[in-house]
């Protein structure tokens, strides 16, 4: 049987590796693995969709399919991820005969809210505060303290969905049962100042790198915009979330990329004891608030993923050039009344000095969906939040660009 190559081993380019997932991180990831001499196989259930219009080569199954999984392994040594919700068995299932980075024992901990949120609190990294909601009945013993709060399903919730806004114990109990009485966290509303994502790389050298931090906007729960350059937020708060978010990547034994979200609170809201930094939720592989790395650093978070998971040595993550990331919704293609997808004004956003366009070849817009993300760099801040309102309006974004 063949075995998994050991953590010392690099995989030259030339060899094929792993991927699942078939979406648009795992195209970008398709991209940056091509471009290092890397051929792709990955595994899904869209034989047509992002990564499958780019990979070498596509198992169409479900991440669970033991049959397809056997498969990829056999094909590949070392096997990635796009998606936090890919069963950790499977990974476990691959890693008897290929690398997995990250490993499933990481990504078991980050697949479950409340299994997580004892995690990071255990790593000393402070959360907000919250309580297990198993059933109904636990909702009539929680504290007054966790209202206004959220409630999230524990599993399965990205982009805002699996989750609702509660301000007393009666919505709450609506609310759980609209979330079909599954096990779900009650975590207490902050008094949010801004949020901020670290990008960190580890590989197997246990070399860590991170990239310069990002400050996010959400529209409707689903993120908006990610911007970047120096001086944004404040060098104490930069140091002290990355060395958190090391010391969650080491807690975890991770391999590979992965984010952390941290909410900043606002200062005069807060007692004497309360941290103005709390962690929220931790991503086990590249990030959407990390697109902005493919133009405006050396190394992309999707070369570096592919650093890792290879054993090469990790790249650079300096910052090259102030940048804002927008995100592209499918809403841009239903900007009149009709209800008939109209192609975006792309050449305008082309002509504007400093914009690369990326779009992940999904065939169909639908609303609140995924198409695609324009990086925007400038030198100058004022050109470079001017430019990328100009983005917001062509495309109809309704990006927040207000600078801090």
């Amino acid at each position: 049987m063949q075995r998994p190559p050991a953590y010392e081993e690099q995989i030259q380019p030339g060899d094929y590796l792993g991927m699942l997932g078939d979406g648009q991180l795992a195209r970008m990831f398709s991209h940056a693995a091509q471009a290092m001499g890397y051929k792709v196989i990955a595994l899904g259930l869209e034989a047509d969709g992002p990564a499958g219009q780019v990979s070498e080569r596509h198992i169409t199954a479900d991440y669970s399919d033991e049959a397809a999984l056997t498969q990829l392994a056999a094909s590949v040594r070392t096997v990635t991820t796009e998606f936090e919700n890919v069963p950790a068995q499977s990974l476990k299932h691959l890693s008897y005969t290929a690398r997995t980075a990250p490993a499933a024992s990481s990504v078991a901990v980050v697949q479950d809210r409340l299994v997580e949120k004892s995690f990071i609190s255990a790593q000393g990294v402070p959360v907000a505060a919250h309580a297990a909601i198993r059933c109904i009945e636990d909702l009539d013993t929680v504290d007054n303290e966790l209202f206004p709060g959220i409630l999230k399903a524990t599993r399965f919730g990205y982009d805002g969905k699996g989750q609702a806004v509660v301000r007393s114990l009666a919505e709450a109990k609506e609310a759980f049962q609209d979330l079909g009485a599954v096990e779900c966290i009650l975590e207490a509303m902050q008094p949010l100042a801004y949020e901020i994502s670290v990008i960190l790389a580890r590989n197997y050298r246990d070399e860590i790198v991170v990239y310069p931090v990002g400050v996010n906007k959400h529209i409707n729960g689903i993120l908006s915009s990610t911007t970047v350059y120096p001086g944004q937020v404040p060098s104490e708060l930069v140091l002290e979330a990355q060395e958190y978010a090391k010391k969650l990547a080491l807690g975890l034994n991770y391999f590979g990329v992965m984010c952390v979200e941290f909410f900043v609170l606002d200062e005069s809201k807060l007692n004497d004891h309360q941290p103005r930094l709390v962690a929220n939720e931790i991503a086990p592989r590249p990030h959407n608030s990390g697109h902005y790395t493919i133009n405006a650093t050396a190394c992309s978070q999707f070369e570096q993923q592919v650093r890792a998971m290879t054993g090469m040595p990790l790249g650079d993550t300096r910052l090259l050039t102030p940048t804002i990331m927008l995100n592209i919704l499918g809403d841009s293609w239903f900007v009149t009344d009709s209800e008939q997808a109209s192609e975006p004004d792309w050449s305008s956003v082309l002509a504007l000095p400093g914009v690369s366009l990326h779009l992940y070849g999904k065939a169909e817009a639908r609303k609140a969906r995924k198409m695609g993300h324009v990086n925007i760099v400038n030198d100058d801040i004022d050109k470079l939040y001017e430019i990328a309102q100009q983005v917001s309006d062509i495309l109809h974004l309704g990006a927040d660009l207000t600078q801090r």
